[in-house]
């Protein structure tokens, strides 16, 4: 069998007892990283001769068929170096190899940075989506692809890029969209502050340590099409009124983007 099996995020105290028994009970303990999971089973005091193998981008689909080997008769628990394997860390392929092979995986549930996140952050939990960590290359090409998304946005983000990447949110949501940093989750320094993204820009624009998880309100549109707020904003600005103050109400108003609006119109008025 293979167990999926969730590890503590920051503070230690967040470990199951489920968590303990199946690392004390596997033949086989499929790891991120090797040193970062002795090490805590370590502090966890786990004394166990099962074989620790690492399991990471490079290498997953070059070990899958030797761990469900394993995996077919004895059991085997995959971890991360935090949180639940195969949310932004390697784990999915196996999993899925195991399925095909019908060979019976296990949950081991715990802490979750994305679901914490989600729930301290004061922003709407009835739909919402994880989008990964924001893409280094063709950011603001993909953030524009979420411009629209409606429900509540969860980002893992470096803390090197947290300034920019709130600054170019704030440029494409628009300055007045909710969100919320929460910093070092379950930590020491935890840190959960939430404000318009404009506000989050300036509060941390000296940059932060730590890691970081981003949560964004969706879009809360008026029903009001794109095309619809741009033939609004160049009605507004033949009869008279300024283009950039037209294109911050009409924004404000239907929940698209300011800066979108204005380069639309633009174009349109050209």
């Amino acid at each position: 069998m293979l167990f999926v099996a969730a590890t503590p995020i920051g503070n230690l105290g967040d470990h199951t007892p489920r968590l303990v028994e199946a690392l004390e009970q596997a033949r086989l303990i499929v790891a991120e990283d090797t040193r970062s999971t002795r090490s805590l089973m370590h502090k966890l005091g786990i004394d166990t001769s099962a074989e620790v193998r690492p399991l990471h981008e490079h290498n997953e689909s070059g070990v899958i068929e030797r761990v469900l080997k394993t995996a077919a008769s004895q059991p085997v628990v995959l971890v991360s170096d935090a949180g639940m394997p195969g949310i932004s860390d390697p784990g999915y392929l196996l999993v899925a190899e195991a399925h095909r092979q019908s060979i019976p995986v296990s949950v081991l549930p715990g802490a979750n940075a994305v679901v914490s996140a989600l729930a301290v952050s004061g922003l709407p939990t009835d739909r919402f989506c994880f989008e990964g960590f924001v893409p280094k290359k063709g950011r603001k090409a993909a953030l524009s692809d979420l411009a629209d998304e409606k429900r509540t946005m969860i980002f893992f983000e470096s803390p090197h890029r947290l300034p920019s990447t709130l600054a170019e949110m704030a440029e494409i949501f628009g300055a007045e969209r909710e969100a919320t940093v929460c910093r070092e989750l379950t930590k020491k320094f935890e840190q959960i502050t939430r404000g318009t993204l404009a506000e989050l820009a300036s509060e941390f624009s000296g940059g932060v340590k730590g890691e970081v998880t981003l949560v964004v309100r969706g879009q809360q549109g008026s029903g009001v099409s794109f095309d619809q707020a741009v033939e609004m904003v160049a009605n507004r600005v033949v009869a008279g009124e300024k283009a950039t103050e037209v294109t911050r109400a009409i924004a404000r108003e239907t929940g698209h983007s300011k800066p979108e609006l204005y380069r639309a119109w633009l174009e349109a008025d050209a």
